[in-house]
Order: C-alpha cells, then structure tokens, then sequence
C-alpha cells in the first residue's frame, strides 16, 4: 500500500504562507520568497509546461515529491482561497488551465461541488465530509500509489493528529514571515513521534525528511 506523504516549504519561524493572500497574490506578502528554490529547477519546471531549467542537490526532492503518486489531497485554501459557498460561475481555483497536478485532486470543503475536470489529466473532486472521507476516496483512486497531501497547514495538522501520515518532508528556507499559517500549530495533544531519514543542504534551502514511527 503507498503512503500518505507531504513536502511543504516553510520559513524559518514556521509558516507556509505570508499575510494578506488574494487572488492576485495566493502566496501572500513574502510567500513567494519561500519557493525561490525551486522555480529554476527542469523537474518543476517541467511538471508547469515551462521549458529549460538547472539541476542542483534539491532536484532529488521535487522528483521524489512527484514519484509514485496517485491522487493529492488539499484544503479549499490551497484549492482556491475565499471564505463561504462557491461563487457563481465558480471560480477554478488559482492553479490555472492546465493544473501540474496530472492526477485525481480530492478537495475538503464545507460546500459541495461538482467534480472540475481541468486539462492534463487534472480533475478536482470536492469533499463535505472531512479529511477522513478524502483521504479514503484518495485511497480508492491511488490503490498502491502514494498519497500526497499539499496543505495548508490545518489539512496537515488534522491528517497529522488523526494519525493518517507516513512520511513527513520540511523544505526550510532562511527567511521570516512573521504571521499567517504556521505548520505544525494546533497539535500540542497529538504530537507524533518521528525519526529522521535525511537531511539534504542545497543552494537556498535545507531538505528534512521524517518517517512517523507508530
């Protein structure tokens, strides 16, 4: 069976998002400064329909994060963040046309939604009844593939504390955010035991990786 895995780049005080998130802006102030890594990189690049790119000690992590994987699971932020129902026409989130996904994408919302079916293989399928419910629709859909949660961080926290994740990946990067959504809160009463697997320096960015021992 594949596991239930994430790799999520923070600051070094812990969050994965700045303040202030829009559609214009979906990092928030100073969030796109966390993903400065990877933007040269041939395999994001390529997984974005962008051509060129340089490889450096962090391509092993964005080519494992993409290697085996048979459906993702997200939070309505991550998906396309605003408060509420679904506006109408609904808006297809702010991942653009061609989504790098390339796979089943089960989103948690509290407001139902028909399955958005988006081009390169990407369909987006919206979930009223909790991360449980995703991630047992994830498994039927990925079978022996992994399961990739890609935040934010309260889809984490919740998969985190119910004892539903494998694999931990961290991506820190020597910068401060100061607020917004910070990783790992919210889980003083369900702290999971880890142990360490690996620690890759690269150019801009140190690479965590932890297994949870159960």
């Amino acid at each position: 069976m594949g596991k239930v895995r994430f790799s999520v780049t923070t600051s070094l005080d812990g969050f994965i998002a700045g303040p202030e998130q829009s559609e214009a802006n979906p990092l928030g102030i100073g969030g796109k400064d966390l993903h400065q890594w990877v933007f040269p990189l041939t395999a994001w690049r390529k997984s974005h329909g962008l051509p060129g790119g340089e490889e450096n000690a962090s391509t092993v992590i964005v080519e494992e994060q993409q290697h085996d994987v048979g459906a993702y699971v997200m939070g309505r932020n991550m998906f396309g963040g605003y408060p509420g129902p679904w506006r109408t026409p609904a808006w297809k989130g702010w991942w653009g046309d061609d989504p790098p996904f390339h796979k089943p994408v089960f989103v948690v919302t509290h407001h139902a939604r028909e399955p958005l079916t988006m081009a390169g293989g990407t369909t987006f399928h919206f979930v009223t009844e909790g991360p449980e419910a995703a991630l047992r629709r994830a498994r039927e859909t990925a079978r022996n593939q992994d399961i990739v949660l890609t935040g934010g961080a309260n889809l984490i926290q919740q998969c985190l504390a119910g004892g539903h994740v494998d694999e931990v990946g961290v991506s820190v990067v020597p910068v401060f955010l100061g607020r917004k959504e910070r990783l790992f809160a919210n889980l003083e009463r369900s702290l999971p035991r880890l142990e360490q697997i690996r620690v890759i320096e690269a150019p801009g960015v140190t690479h965590l990786t932890y297994r949870v021992v159960r």
